[in-house]
């Protein structure tokens, strides 16, 4: 017998489905309650089923509701469903897909995918030939219905469709979804082609060896009607670009008219669809020989298409100037990621991104606006100055139309381009420059706020040129804009101004008075968001203009409002995150400016640190209190946001890189170095990333700590000296390579334990030498390896020269393998201390085995004359060895050797060395 409900059960769940849609919360967490209660019961989702499938009397919200609580207990419990229960569901959505309903039809296809989801197409054979059956349904709701579900399961399970264990079902779904692309109906139509697109970026061999027949059917649906069907089309278009340009190039000339309506299409969603084309064809080859005529057209449409509609102005609140009064929503703030410290010998920190078009966060992330912006600047990257004749007319209409919209879009376009087309635009900028200050003063927030993003665009221009000419003019204006009325332009200018100081670096020192006045009375004035981009802000000028600001009046003016913001947030408040951040430059910039700041900053780092660990090991430990989270109750047990312990071993580095030996009383009076012990072995790479680079600052800043826990820590880092895995467990012994492909997570932690390595050397002398073996052959590994990323082999060659500096014994033995690596990884980096340190190592390799360098003699040469200014002793080294070598081969030898040399390096050894 069929299953049928207690009348009394159904006629409580109805009351609890109805209570659901109750527009008060207190009332929903009851209910949401009642119902997982309710899951302890085994046919309780033969219920849910019920009532979508057979209740046609009930309310379309109810029954569909029921489906989507069903759908949610398959995701969370579909294993524990006794099997009568879940044949009753399967058998009742296949019954039902042709529902009258479009609701219940589509609730039914996202059931039936959610369970396909979850390993039961093998288990469900019947699924796709019945829904494929369907299709051939006289009755359009059954199609429909069959059509949805199948599109639904093409896009959640496109892998397994096509593999060997369901006998490859794609090979008779793909030819019966193709005829489908002429059906009378246009939701048909639409469906087809969505589900064969799920299968184009894969190249899947069911579609190839129809590939032509798609194309032919798309360009008939070219013209639909119908907006979706429109929309597939161009969508499908795109992705072929991208996997089988040599099927669309015959046709490329139709495709470029047809895409180029399409984008202006009366229906912006397809108009943005139609907009990607651009987007994907400026990465193929070919995109200079087929776009080369059609600028003139394309262009036009594109700074269109960037002018903010009506609706994208209301959802702006583009007529609200004045609203710096208006908290936040907690919603409207992104959630921050904190980008762990990497070392780089050449002493550059990833700097922001200026080059997104994120001036509308507001809509949703991507629409017709951004997308015919970004065009603009790609096309701008390959046709370069080539551009401007189409582009400039434009350009010249639109920044002095009347209309503000206009005007607006003309300032977004100009800085779009400007990567690309940069060259061209120099002629134009001195009067644009002073056109876009102006324009900071601009009535409406819209304006100035596309106005600073676009002259960040420019700013490498800018401060190239005199400073009165132009710095001085932007930043008086820029800063104006910091403290606008609209939060919107506070927003850009604060964005606006950090790439500004990334630009100019030093230059901004004898502003720094007024630029720090501004961004201290910014505080007071700023609501939640902006004063996250505030903190970015005061970071990126302290790393721009370093100990230039360790002044008693600058220290005056910043620290009092960062230590009150400092002190008021809890330590769980994520604010602190770019908080941390910015305290980080600022106390490494101030060096000894800090110290009286650092003992409750360095104390609340090592806390933070503690309590993550400690709270880390309550979820690895079993409790014998039955109250404590542990992993015999992994539901109740939330593992710590580990973004905290990295952001405070990054402070903590800055600290010790800013305070250097200053810093020693704070660590002895503290247990930091057996917390940094735990977290070099912690499984997530970013916070062993954050413990090398807090243990390379901490080895340069008070050694006589870290000496003794060098015997524990050597082995850690040699286990993380592999750039492709996570070593867990770590151990001394070191994991195989398996793969050539470098993972960047592991990259970073690599990069930080080879330079940790390194600075130990320095401090360890010759008493290294017993660890010597345990690195060594990991560092010559990577500095060999094809596709090792710049940094890391800088980092590497540094300290491979570091340790033949104070074991050259050790070392000089290997020196055939790593020299010619070496001094091609060393010969870019620019003179410093580092760089002085690893030359002294391989000049002490070389003297103890000289054959080592004979094979590769004209790379060191390279490398000995890239030295702007060594010092007198380390020059001396060089002569030596150059002239040395030039004696034992003989004169003749050597001119024959260095006529090899290209004459830069020819004439820089004769001046320097006079050889």
């Amino acid at each position: 017998m069929e299953w049928q409900p207690d009348p009394a059960g159904l006629q409580q769940i109805l009351q609890l489905l109805k209570e659901s849609q109750s527009p008060d919360t207190e009332t929903q967490r009851a209910v949401q309650q009642k119902l997982e209660s309710l899951n302890q019961y085994p046919d309780f989702n033969n219920y849910l089923i019920y009532v979508l499938t057979k209740l046609k009397t009930e309310d379309e919200p109810t029954r569909s509701l029921s489906g989507l609580i069903l759908k949610n207990n398959v995701k969370a419990h579909y294993t524990n469903f006794p099997a009568q229960v879940t044949d009753f569901v399967k058998k009742e959505c296949l019954a039902n897909i042709g529902d009258p309903s479009p609701l219940i039809r589509a609730t039914i296809g996202i059931l039936i995918t959610t369970i396909a989801s979850k390993g039961e197409l093998q288990n469900w054979p019947e699924l796709l030939p019945h829904l494929c059956s369907l299709l051939d349904s006289n009755d359009y709701n059954t199609c429909e219905g069959a059509f949805g579900a199948l599109q639904k399961v093409c896009e959640d399970s496109a892998e397994l469709l096509d593999c060997d264990a369901l006998n490859r079902p794609l090979n008779t779904m793909i030819p019966k979804f193709l005829q489908y692309f002429k059906h009378t109906s246009a939701k048909i139509r639409s469906h087809a082609i969505a589900c064969v697109n799920q299968f184009i970026i894969s190249r899947t061999q069911a579609l190839m060896v129809h590939i032509d027949v798609f194309i032919e059917n798309l360009f008939a649906l070219a013209n639909d009607e119908d907006p979706e069907v429109r929309k597939n089309v161009c969508r499908a278009l795109v992705m072929l670009q991208e996997v089988r340009m040599d099927r669309l190039i015959p046709h490329m000339h139709n495709i470029v008219e047809y895409m180029l309506l399409r984008t202006q299409d009366g229906d912006e969603t397809v108009a943005l669809e139609a907009c990607e084309f651009w987007l994907t064809l400026a990465e193929q080859p070919i995109c200079k020989e087929v776009l080369s005529g059609y600028l003139d057209r394309v262009i036009p449409v594109l700074v269109n298409n960037t002018r903010y509609s009506e609706i994208d102005i209301i959802l702006l609140k583009g007529d609200v100037e004045e609203d710096e009064q208006v908290p936040d929503r907690e919603e409207d703030i992104r959630p921050r990621f904190h980008k762990a410290k990497t070392h780089t010998p050449s002493e550059e920190q990833d700097g922001q991104d200026s080059s997104d078009l994120d001036d509308d966060d507001a809509l949703s992330d991507w629409n017709l606006r951004k997308c015919s912006a970004a065009a603009l600047d790609v096309l701008a990257n390959v046709f370069r100055d080539d551009l401007l004749p189409n582009l400039l007319p434009i350009l010249k209409e639109t920044l002095f139309h009347p209309d503000w919209e206009a005007k607006e879009s003309g300032i977004l376009v100009l800085g779009a381009i400007a990567e690309g087309c940069m060259n061209g635009m120099v002629q134009h900028l001195p009067d644009l420059v002073p056109f876009l200050i102006k324009s900071l003063s601009e009535k409406k927030a819209l304006v100035r706020s596309i106005t600073c993003w676009t002259l960040s665009r420019y700013a490498h221009w800018i401060v190239q040129q005199q400073h009165e000419l132009y710095l001085k003019p932007l930043m008086t204006e820029l800063l104006k804009r910091v403290l606008d009325t609209n939060k919107r332009v506070q927003e850009a200018a604060c964005s606006a101004f950090a790439t500004l100081e990334e630009e100019a670096c030093t230059e901004l020192v004898p502003y720094l008075g007024y630029i720090l006045e501004t961004l201290v009375y910014a505080f007071n004035k700023y609501q939640h968001k902006n004063l996250l981009i505030l903190y970015d802000a005061i970071g990126t000028l302290a790393d721009s203009v370093g100990n230039h600001l360790n002044k008693a009046e600058y220290i005056n003016m910043l620290m009092p409002p960062l230590i009150a913001k400092w002190n008021s947030l809890r330590d769980e408040d994520k604010d602190l995150f770019p908080l941390l951040e910015c305290l980080s430059s600022v106390a490494t910039a101030l060096q000894s400016g800090f110290l009286p700041y650092s003992e409750p900053v360095y104390q609340r780092c090592v806390n933070l640190v503690q309590q993550n660990l400690q709270q880390s090991m309550v979820g690895i430990q079993p409790s014998p209190d039955s109250k404590m989270a542990s992993l015999s109750q992994p539901d109740q047990f939330e593992p710590p946001d580990k973004d905290f312990m990295i952001v405070a071993l990054d402070l903590l580095s800055g600290l010790a890189e800013g305070l250097n030996e200053q810093i020693e009383p704070l660590v002895s009076s503290s247990n930091i170095l057996s917390l940094l012990f735990q977290c070099m072995q912690d499984k997530m790479p970013e916070v062993r990333q954050s413990s090398f680079a807090l243990l390379g600052d901490l080895t340069k800043a008070c050694f006589q700590h870290v000496k003794p826990c060098i015997a524990d820590y050597m082995p850690i880092l040699g286990a993380n000296l592999n750039p492709e895995f996570v070593l867990l467990p770590f151990a001394a012994d070191f994991m195989p390579i398996l793969g050539a492909n470098l993972n960047p997570e592991f990259i970073s932690v690599c990069n930080n334990a080879t330079w940790a390595i390194g600075e130990i050397s320095i401090q360890m002398g010759a008493d290294m030498q017993p660890y010597v073996a345990l690195v060594l052959n990991q560092l010559v590994d990577i500095i060999n390896r094809p596709g090792t990323p710049k940094t890391l082999l800088e980092n590497t060659a540094i300290t491979i020269g570091r340790l033949g500096y104070v074991c050259p014994q050790e070392v000089a033995p290997m020196l055939q393998q790593f020299i010619r690596p070496w001094c091609t990884s060393l010969r870019n980096i620019r003179d410093n201390e580092e760089k002085d340190s690893a030359f002294r190592g391989i000049c002490s390799m070389i003297h103890v085995n000289p054959g080592g360098v004979v094979q590769d003699f004209i790379f060191f040469c390279d490398a000995v004359a890239s030295w702007v200014n060594p010092k007198e002793d380390l020059k001396e080294m060089f002569f030596r060895i150059l002239q040395g070598f030039k004696t034992q081969v003989g004169e003749e030898n050597w001119r024959r050797f260095s006529d090899q040399f290209p004459l830069p390096l020819k004439e820089r050894l004769s001046t320097q060395y006079g050889v």
